[in-house]
């Protein structure tokens, strides 16, 4: 069976990238969104749009139910990507840092930290903007797990 690209789709800056990167290699994505934002589809043959119903951690739901060992997922959601390595599956950041078994924990724990701090009013909220380098290493990464899929397939 062809591996999947699974992108969580609401607030994905590298779409675009997935999108070329799918065409080139044959790769179907899957687009999920809970249509909080809308998004258009492309009209790429490859390319599938999920709306989920709307709800804290739906599209992140369907997304872990599916998600092979076979596939990726596109997230920078760090719960989204652990539940993805823990099925076997490949998670991708937007910013092209790959997420394994042995970096998940690490992160999870950091993002718990982060959201206590935030809680505590010692820290501010948000990410960092794209930028073209963090596009660049996204577009390299994806293609070393694209091609790694592509050989174990």
């Amino acid at each position: 069976m062809t591996p999947t690209i699974y992108i969580d789709g609401d607030a994905c800056p590298v779409r675009d990238e997935v999108f070329r990167v799918s065409t080139r290699l044959g790769l179907p994505v899957v687009v999920v969104s809970n249509g909080s934002r809308p998004i258009r589809p492309p009209g790429l043959p490859l390319v599938s749009m999920v709306v989920v119903e709307a709800g804290a951690d739906r599209a992140d739901d369907y997304i872990a139910e599916r998600i092979t060992p076979r596939d990726c997922c596109i997230t920078a959601d760090i719960p989204l990507a652990a539940r993805c390595v823990a099925k076997g599956g490949r998670a991708l950041a937007p910013d092209g840092h790959v997420w394994t078994a042995a970096n998940i924990g690490n992160a999870l724990a950091g993002r718990a930290l982060s959201a206590h701090l935030r809680e505590l009013g010692l820290q501010g909220g948000g990410g960092k903007p794209m930028t073209k380098q963090a596009k660049s290493r996204f577009l390299s990464a994806l293609d070393t797990v694209a091609q790694a899929l592509l050989r174990a397939s």
